[in-house]
């Protein structure tokens, strides 16, 4: 059964970089369709990218294009999100999923890691 950690959160200033990781284990990730998730304080959840295929498909949410890059090392099957410029607002716990449909839908996507804390601030 698959499973999914997240790690590399933090703190940072504003303008500044982290990079996220997500590290599957029990299966290969190579199949599915990896989203990238946040959740503020007091809001809901909220795309932040898709993934398949080793990056050559990716999307990004409005809010993080331009900043965020999705990654793939298939070889120690795990998902990187490479987050740049960061803004207060970024702030949330970052969540990394696997599932089977390329959409931004919570339902496709079957398997969650538990999170790790982001915190943008000066």
């Amino acid at each position: 059964q698959l499973q999914l950690v997240e790690s590399g959160g933090g703190l940072v200033q504003p303008g500044g970089s982290l990079r996220l990781s997500c590290a599957a284990s029990g299966s290969s990730l190579e199949p599915y369709v990896i989203g990238w998730f946040r959740q503020a304080p007091g809001k809901e959840r909220e795309g932040v990218s898709l993934e398949k295929s080793s990056a050559h498909f990716a999307s990004y949410a409005d809010s993080v294009k331009g900043r965020f890059t999705v990654s793939r090392h298939n070889s120690n099957n795990t998902v990187y999100l490479q987050m740049d410029n960061l803004k207060p607002e970024d702030t949330a716990i970052y969540y990394c999923a696997a599932g089977t449909t390329y959409s931004w839908a919570s339902k496709w996507f079957n398997y969650w890691g538990q999170g790790t804390q982001v915190t943008v601030s000066s």
